[in-house]
């Protein structure tokens, strides 16, 4: 049996450092969440294929949390049906307070903006390809109809190019930041690496985990590992994570909701361990495109926390623990947690009045998996929660 997670504050597991490399995917050792009290089911033989020895979760947990490949390259498909307001969605690109939410305060130069281009993902269906060779080079293009999209980190240079635009933004890193303070691109967040850590983070005193079986990602023979929580009032109902049965590797993230919808899901469609040639990672911006230099926080940040928040993520962690509430405080625990703080930017109070719809005592915006309430007098609740669980933890 693995030995006991670390706790942080309440309980919760702790995280250890993380190394804040410029990554696009790149597996990382998740903190040891359920390391400790894990449901001991083990995946029994089926007529499917795959046919793998059976593993109990606690062991499958334990593989995945030790997975440690750093070079890979395939295609990632995602799948996104989270019920973000039409508002929201149509704003993306355009003006006003809506506009400036969803592009965050790092755009800079309209569709090369990497937080703007993540935004995209949040809705329908993409492929993505992916290349990564360890912390220090890493390359993404997203291929559209009509353009394309590329994120390329090789060494100290980052650079983000939209072809649609001809428009691209350049960042050279400080030869003193290092892996620790080096910006991380929020477009990588939608790997199902990263994805995956997202859940496999929480307490065994709020989720429960077995292995549902095997089935075959990107050709690669993989355990089916499911994540539920045991609260009830969450929008999630279950996480199902596919890992690679020899690497330990996370291949497919599915996110259902309590109504039975699969609100996210993120894959490999083919995929290769074998060290990428280092050519893949050489960028020249093309002639004639437009190229603005950077801030780092212009590539920094996570979107999936908008729309995935970690289960009983501690509030004031800023992205990477969930959206940025002023002075928040935690209501609940795990699943059911719920962030309270104060109105923030108006760019907030313009999105309750564009896309939210009117309760008792304020304003609800919806999604499939996150709600949050903003209510007459100014206070902010949201969580991966039912809006009835955000009514009473603003009743108090």
């Amino acid at each position: 049996m693995a030995p006991p997670a670390p706790t942080g504050p309440g309980g919760r597991p702790g995280r250890p450092g993380r190394r804040r490399a410029v990554r696009v995917g790149v597996p990382v050792a998740v903190a040891a969440a359920v390391a400790t009290g894990i449901g001991l089911v083990p995946a029994l033989a089926s007529d499917e294929t795959p046919d793998l020895p059976a593993i109990s979760a606690q062991d499958l947990v334990t593989k995945a949390l030790s997975a440690n490949t750093d070079t890979f390259s395939g295609t990632v498909r995602i799948s996104a049906d989270l019920g973000l307001p039409t508002a929201l969605t149509d704003a993306v690109g355009g003006t006003g307070p809506i506009g400036e939410l969803a592009r965050g305060a790092g755009a800079q130069v309209g569709g090369a903006d990497p937080k703007l281009k993540a935004v995209e993902l949040l809705g329908g269906s993409h492929t993505l390809k992916v290349a990564v060779d360890g912390p220090d080079r890493q390359r993404l293009t997203m291929a559209g109809e009509k353009s394309g999209y590329e994120l390329v980190h090789d060494g100290d240079q980052l650079w983000a190019y939209d072809r649609g635009s001809q428009q691209a933004l350049h960042l050279t890193a400080p030869a003193s930041a290092g892996h620790e303070h080096a910006p991380e691109p929020g477009i990588g967040s939608f790997t199902p690496q990263e994805v995956a850590k997202r859940f496999l983070e929480q307490s065994a005193a709020t989720t429960s985990v077995t292995v549902g079986g095997t089935e075959r990602v990107a050709g690669h023979a993989a355990y089916r590992l499911s994540v539920k929580p045991k609260q009830a009032g969450s929008t999630v109902d279950e996480v199902r994570i596919a890992i690679d049965a020899e690497k330990g590797v996370p291949l497919a993230v599915q996110v259902r909701t309590v109504d039975g919808a699969t609100a996210f899901d993120v894959r490999f469609g083919s995929l290769s361990y074998a060290k990428p040639d280092a050519g893949t990672f050489r960028f020249t911006a093309p002639k004639g495109a437009k190229v603005t230099e950077a801030p780092a926080d212009a590539f920094s940040g996570n979107p999936l926390s908008s729309v995935l928040p970690e289960p009983g993520a501690e509030p004031g962690t800023g992205s990477d623990a969930g959206p940025d509430v002023r002075g928040a405080s935690a209501i609940g625990e795990g699943w059911t947690t719920v962030l309270h703080g104060e109105a923030g930017a108006d760019a907030a109070k313009g999105l309750a009045q564009f896309t939210g719809r009117r309760v008792d005592g304020g304003t609800l915006v919806s999604t499939r998996v996150v709600n949050a309430l903003i209510t007459d007098d100014g206070r902010v609740y949201l969580g991966a929660v039912t809006p009835e669980t955000l009514q009473r933890a603003a009743r108090g």
